[in-house]
């Protein structure tokens, strides 16, 4: 009886759980292994000659090619898609974000007529992706002469992205409390005001969340920029990407294609290194009040 009584004593770690930990812990060491091994693999690669790419694809460099990336920001310019990107994404991301947070807000802290009906229309755009409506979207945008245009392409993005948003933030809306509001109401806030002053600092990990993902989202699409972009000096990352694939097929120019991934794959990895912590709290916070 005493031994059972120790057994169950809090404190003693079980042999079962240590045993359960280990295979958890050596699970993620794999999962984490699959993920990076391709990464560093890839980095190995665009430093390499062609031949030691075709000879010794495992194998690490002889010597650091640093040649690789230049001749991708110059030949294959890369440069110039990654600025088209970085206007596209930075103009989609402001759309979004002027459009979102307003909406969530009405939607997540005011009691109106039609309240409901606007919450499911826009819940209702989560099942239909840009994909389903390209044709009608590219016949529409080519009578109204927005094709080969930077901005009517964000416009696109945030649009196609704006019920997920509404969705995500006014979870995070409803959950402040009403105290706060009234505060604000009494020091002569007005709703912009108390948006602005309250509401969006207390929403800040919900706000930073849809940032994170919307970037994700806005830097590696594909179909809708190849669709409605085909001037080569407007074309963003994933079109200009993808054409260098085809062209160092041919050329057999394999550095200059693993450096030109590379070079994709530097912003997305600083995005996320400088707000993991905060994409973590946001989506911690969510689950909990959402």
């Amino acid at each position: 009886m005493s031994s059972y009584s120790a057994s169950l004593q809090p404190g003693k770690k079980s042999v079962g759980g240590g045993i359960g930990r280990l295979v958890v812990r050596v699970f993620l060491i794999l999962q984490a292994l699959i993920v990076v091994y391709p990464l560093l693999w890839n980095v190995l690669a665009s430093l390499k000659t062609n031949a030691e790419v075709m000879e010794s694809p495992w194998s690490l460099p002889s010597t650091l090619n640093w040649d690789n990336y230049v001749n991708a920001f110059t030949t294959a310019k890369i440069g110039d898609y990654m600025v088209n990107s970085v206007l596209v994404v930075a103009m989609s991301m402001a759309v979004l974000l002027f459009t979102a947070i307003p909406t969530a807000y009405v939607l997540g802290r005011m009691r109106f007529r039609g309240r409901s009906f606007l919450t499911n229309f826009y819940m209702a755009g989560l099942f239909i992706g840009g994909v389903y409506v390209i044709v009608p979207l590219f016949i529409m945008m080519n009578d109204m002469s927005m094709l080969d245009n930077r901005f009517w392409l964000s416009a696109v993005y945030a649009t196609n992205s704006l019920p997920f948003s509404v969705f995500l933030l006014t979870g995070f809306m409803k959950s402040i409390p009403h105290d706060f509001e009234e505060a604000a109401a009494i020091d002569g806030c007005g709703y912009f005001g108390t948006l602005f002053r309250v509401i969006m600092p207390m929403a800040r990990p919900g706000i930073i969340t849809l940032i994170v993902f919307s970037f994700f989202d806005f830097w590696n699409e594909y179909v809708l920029a190849m669709t409605f972009i085909t001037d080569d000096a407007k074309k963003t990352i994933p079109i200009g990407l993808s054409n260098l694939m085809q062209i160092q097929q041919y050329a057999t120019d394999w550095g200059s294609l693993f450096a030109g991934l590379v070079i994709v794959l530097i912003p997305t990895i600083l995005v996320y290194a400088l707000l993991q912590k905060k994409l973590t709290q946001g989506m911690m916070l969510g689950g909990v009040k959402g």
